[in-house]
């Protein structure tokens, strides 16, 4: 167990993560714009994506595919009727003043996640939900002194927000986690996964309790964009939480931001409700139905991934389990170790890959 020494004793981390998934398609969730990144300010732009009157949604359904191969390579359940639902809340680069989303019937439910721990030990993370929702636009704040300037390319955008239960105890657990949903959501072809461009962003949900004890109040740490933020930001808010406590204060229930340069979070907003956003299902969009069949045609497009093929190298190639972890880690990097193991023997080829091969690529 990883717990954390404060003045009055220890204390645990309690940690659940929201990764907001970009789908990879050609088009946004309800309308026919494209989704290339790194366009002109508002140019992928449609006349739904900027909720002009009398305009009317259209679901994409190889978006709904892409969420629902997601589902399956999460061995999540997949819920054959699901609901859009208005999101409501008002900002600048949100054009109608709601955002389509999921609430309470997501396309995905319950599924879960194996870590690879460093220690050789596996830890399995629960995940409560996938569910399809549209991403809002960017607002710009360094094209003039005085004024914030909107680009609504990312408007409209499908996303796939994938909530884990509170079943992660510290940063290592968070970072593997992020991890090997990145890898896997690559291996699907389902999103890209960088988050230097924003297609995968985490929402770090963090609260600290004595060991075993009750759950305490929690904070989001919104839109984290590394991995290495992704853990500053934990440990930061952790030791901040403790702090605040043993000196007789309480915890509120907030929203914040990580600043990188400081290393710290900060205050941004009191943490909305659900009732706060007003949900209600969308007018304008029918429940998604679709049969087993459906389901069962997509689950036979899926690729081996990466828990399967590990265990594939272990078994075939007689590598050892760290090894096969290594080799797996990407797709591309399986698929070049088994180019060169072939006909050779496996345990010369890996030690090659891993050792003068990134080697040189790292050069």
């Amino acid at each position: 167990m990883s717990l954390i020494k404060g003045e009055t004793g220890y204390w645990e981390t309690v940690i659940g993560l929201e990764v907001h998934a970009q789908v990879v398609s050609q088009a946004k969730l309800f309308s026919g714009a494209p989704t290339a990144f790194g366009a002109e300010p508002n140019t992928q732009v449609s006349l739904v994506d900027a909720a002009m009157p009398g305009m009317l949604p259209v679901i994409n359904r190889y978006c709904v595919e892409q969420a629902v191969r997601t589902g399956l390579g999460l061995k999540a359940r997949i819920n054959l009727h699901s609901v859009f639902d208005r999101k409501n809340y008002f900002y600048a680069d949100l054009p109608a003043g709601y955002q389509i989303s999921q609430y309470k019937q997501p396309v995905v439910g319950e599924g879960a996640i194996v870590l690879d721990m460093k220690d050789g030990e596996n830890r399995e993370v629960g995940i409560e939900r996938l569910h399809l929702e549209q991403d809002a636009g960017k607002s710009l704040h360094d094209q003039h002194p005085t004024q914030s300037y909107i680009d609504l390319n990312r408007a409209g955008v499908a996303l796939m927000e994938i909530v884990s239960k509170p079943d992660m105890r510290n940063a290592d657990e968070a970072a593997a986690y992020l991890t090997k949903l990145r890898s896997i959501l690559r291996y699907l072809g389902t999103c890209d996964g960088n988050m230097e461009e924003g297609s995968m962003r985490c929402d770090v949900n963090v609260s600290v309790r004595r060991p075993g004890g009750e759950l305490g109040t929690r904070c989001e740490i919104k839109n984290v964009n590394s991995i290495r933020f992704v853990r500053q930001a934990i440990e930061y808010e952790a030791r901040r939480q403790i702090g605040i406590i043993e000196d007789g204060g309480t915890i509120d229930q907030e929203t914040r931001l990580f600043d990188a340069v400081r290393g710290e979070t900060r205050s941004m907003r009191s943490k909305e409700e659900a009732h706060d956003y007003r949900y209600f299902p969308d007018p304008d969009l029918l429940p998604l139905e679709f049969d087993q069949a459906y389901v069962d045609d997509l689950a036979a497009t899926l690729p081996e991934l990466p828990d399967d093929k590990k265990a594939r190298f272990v078994r075939d190639y007689g590598i050892s389990v760290y090894d096969a972890g290594v080799m797996v880690a990407e797709r591309e990097t399986a698929e070049f170790f088994e180019a060169v193991a072939k006909g050779r023997d496996p345990k010369l080829a890996v030690n090659w890959v891993m050792g003068d091969f990134f080697a040189m690529l790292n050069r």
